[in-house]
């Protein structure tokens, strides 16, 4: 009876394992998002999750690998986004079009994503480098586009040249801004860059400006 019990136990042990590290990097994402690193407290995480801060250093080892693992955590849901992506059926200029837009969905979506990469940065991607599973995760929108760039430009639908990386810079930029600059950019012109009323407008125009750009005319 040991034997066909023994792995059944292993099993929801297991589960529940998974189960309170993920609430625990649920509850610690919002932490850290609202209060940044040197703000959110392992005591107050522990006290919103059904565990104790000594559980959480059993799970992670300290505030600062925690903090890690939510950035680990957030990194792998936009991997995940960008490895769904379908866009091999589509010409040059509406796939790369499609990219940005998931960009752009995704970082409106991830208000949390925006606040973690901008305390990150604060820090000097400290965490980031230190990292093993962050340096080596590589962006699967990164080749998307690198196989997009080549068509078009093969096709002469494309005539920038730029690579994968500084066009993802390009479309993370304005998508970016858009969410983590949304309250001062507010107070200084008098507009809200994430009214649902001009969500379309500005999802457009992140299209357009890539597309005009990868297509201009070009002197010599």
């Amino acid at each position: 009876m040991t034997t066909t019990e023994e792995p059944a136990r292993r099993s929801g042990r297991t589960r529940d394992a998974a189960r309170t590290r993920a609430e625990i990097l649920a509850v610690a994402t919002g932490e850290f998002a609202r209060l940044g690193y040197d703000g959110a407290r392992v005591d107050e995480i522990a006290a919103r999750t059904r565990t104790t801060k000594r559980m959480i250093y059993y799970y992670f080892g300290g505030k600062e690998q925690l903090f890690t693992a939510v950035l680990e955590r957030a990194y792998e849901e936009i991997r995940q986004t960008e490895q769904r992506l379908d866009v091999e059926h589509l010409d040059p200029a509406a796939a790369i079009r499609r990219l940005a837009e998931l960009t752009f969905d995704h970082h409106e979506d991830h208000p949390d994503f925006i606040r973690l990469v901008s305390i990150e940065n604060i820090h000097e991607a400290e965490h980031i480098t230190a990292s093993e599973e962050l340096s080596r995760i590589s962006s699967p929108a990164i080749d998307v586009l690198r196989r997009i760039l080549d068509a078009g430009r093969a096709s002469g639908t494309f005539t920038a040249d730029v690579d994968a990386v500084d066009l993802h810079a390009m479309i993370s930029s304005f998508c970016f801004f858009r969410v983590a600059n949304r309250h001062t950019f507010g107070a200084l012109f008098g507009r809200d860059l994430v009214a649902a009323d001009q969500r379309a407008h500005y999802r457009n125009m992140l299209g357009d400006m890539v597309i005009a750009y990868l297509t201009a005319e070009r002197g010599a």
